[in-house]
């Protein structure tokens, strides 16, 4: 019997040093897909996704840069979503954290896999050339993943001083489970870390990422506009859930919308990942969630969201961890362990 199944897509940061030979590791079997997306990159001048994925060492400038990256993670991504075993699980949505959202569309049937493969290439590449301001992440949570009293009202607060100086821009950028993720200019940034209360790793800044999804965005937003036609678009197969929690159903999506959304609120407005993944599973009751790779970054955040709206009884990490040791709930493709209960020919070892 299938079990109903939400499927997230990984945003950037996803592909690092553990990740170098994923596609060839993994994916042989979807070569013609990825021989279609090396055909595209040659096209345009830049590095087959499969000689970067085959080179003998990870360089994060070369690897973590984002008309590189990008791609790379599409290609990972979906060539999972391929080797999802359907005649185990029946994907009732899909949905995914920043640049995801591009991934779900091509998931979702949004977008045709080559036209997946045109947005995230470009939007990568138009990301990379501009790079304008920086990302830095700062935890809501304590270390047992509940809420610190005061902490989101007080980073708010934080924000506003900020924005009241002279040549400061920040904001929002995404609600990522039990952290915010801040975008801003440079003078933004080195004010808010210099004010950030240091917490082990955070404030953390993110190499080679740009202010995504907040107003500096525009200028790629109207980029994106002019090179990236409506015509890629059409209504899901699969309901899609953005980056407002809003769902995208195949009865009652409008492909200009959907074309409208994603080049504008989507680059330029917050991402709410946390409210796309409660959403999710408040209107699909999923009975599993199935991430797939590169990586494993998002089980944290997909995990505070869940415990946000105490999803089954969840209150905390030690329950959540539990939980998963005993029944997993959370399908990571990128963990050797959980991909093969998801994957074609190996699907019966997770029920």
């Amino acid at each position: 019997m299938k079990r109903t199944a939400l499927v997230i897509c990984p945003g950037r940061g996803t592909y690092n040093k553990e990740e170098l030979g994923y596609l060839g590791y993994y994916h042989t079997s979807q070569a013609a897909f990825i021989d279609e997306l090396d055909a595209y990159r040659r096209d345009q001048g830049q590095t087959p996704v499969s000689e970067l994925d085959g080179r003998k060492k990870y360089s994060l400038a070369v690897h973590g840069r984002g008309d590189n990256a990008s791609p790379l993670i599409y290609a990972c991504s979906y060539a999972d979503f391929l080797s999802i075993d359907r005649q185990h699980f029946d994907i009732v949505a899909i949905t995914g954290n920043s640049m995801g959202w591009y991934i779900a569309l091509a998931c979702g049937a949004a977008l045709t896999p080559e036209g997946g493969m045109q947005v995230i290439n470009t939007m990568g590449t138009l990301m990379h050339e501009a790079l304008i301001g920086g990302q830095i992440v700062y935890p809501l949570v304590d270390e047992d993943w509940r809420p610190v009293p005061g902490r989101r009202e007080q980073l708010l607060r934080l924000i506003a001083d900020i924005n009241s100086r002279e040549a400061c821009e920040l904001s929002v950028s995404i609600e990522l489970g039990g952290r915010l993720v801040f975008g801003g200019n440079e003078a933004a940034l080195e004010v808010l870390q210099g004010q950030l209360e240091p917490l082990g790793r955070f404030p953390m800044r993110l190499y080679n990422h740009a202010a995504f999804h907040t107003p500096l965005q525009q200028p790629v937003a109207e980029r994106a506009q002019t090179v990236l036609p409506g015509s890629l678009f059409q209504a899901p197969q699969i309901p899609l859930i953005d980056g407002r929690g809003h769902i995208w159903t195949p009865w009652s999506s409008d492909p200009a919308q959907l074309w409208r959304y994603t080049f504008d609120h989507q680059i330029c407005q917050a991402y709410d990942f946390t409210s796309a993944v409660q959403v999710a599973v408040k209107e699909y009751a999923p009975e599993c969630i199935i991430v797939t790779g590169p990586g494993n970054s998002l089980g944290g955040a997909i995990a505070q969201s869940l415990i946000g709206i105490g999803w089954q009884g969840l209150a905390d990490k030690q329950e959540f961890s539990r939980r998963q040791k005993d029944s997993p709930y959370l399908l990571s493709m990128g963990l050797a362990e959980q991909r093969a209960s998801v994957s074609r020919g190996q699907a019966p070892g997770c029920d």
